[in-house]
């Protein structure tokens, strides 16, 4: 049985000192607990471990670590001024009309009043009007069911990034 060499980003990741892949974690999920768990696990063999990691980690997050991993996420519409991965993940808004970003911004605080947190999607591939759907649909949700689908939503959210991580790590490694 042969093994595959493990990607060279994903090398680089493990091989961090762990100040830097908490910081390269933390650009993933602003929860510590999270971080932690992810920590804890090196080194990866694969990027599926990874992801499984990611997958175990967010599932184990209490009430607290969730509203701190949403407390690093700009509402939809309004991505954080200066961060590329911010303005990436929702740019089905870049383009949407002044209607569809004020008609978001209510449905945002609307939707804030109701749960005390940010409107979590993962908004990548996704238009403004998949997200204003998304968002009128999940209004109506109760609390408990709605922290759930957060919860499987940012899942989708770190992966994603913690593929971007391991990729510009391998783009790195390529130059």
């Amino acid at each position: 049985m042969t093994s595959t060499p493990q990607p060279a980003g994903l090398s680089r990741f493990n091989a961090l000192e762990e100040r830097a892949a908490a910081a390269a974690l933390h650009e993933v999920c602003a929860s510590t607990a999270w971080v932690r768990r992810l920590l804890a696990g090196r080194p990866y063999a694969t990027p599926d471990d990874l992801y499984a990691a990611s997958d175990a980690a967010t599932a184990g997050l209490n009430a607290r670590d969730l509203d701190e991993a949403m407390a690093g996420h700009p509402p939809i519409g309004r991505p954080r001024p200066g961060d590329p991965a911010s303005a990436r993940e929702q740019r089905g808004m870049a383009g949407a009309s002044e209607d569809l970003k004020a008609e978001m911004l209510e449905l945002n605080l609307a939707y804030q009043e109701k749960f005390g947190h940010v409107f979590l999607i993962c908004a990548t591939g996704r238009s403004g009007e998949q997200m204003r759907d998304a968002v009128r649909e999940r209004i109506g949700n109760t609390p408990e069911r709605e922290r759930e689908i957060v919860r499987t939503e940012l899942g989708k959210i770190n992966r994603i990034r913690l593929a971007r991580v391991v990729e510009a790590e391998e783009d790195r490694g390529a130059a």
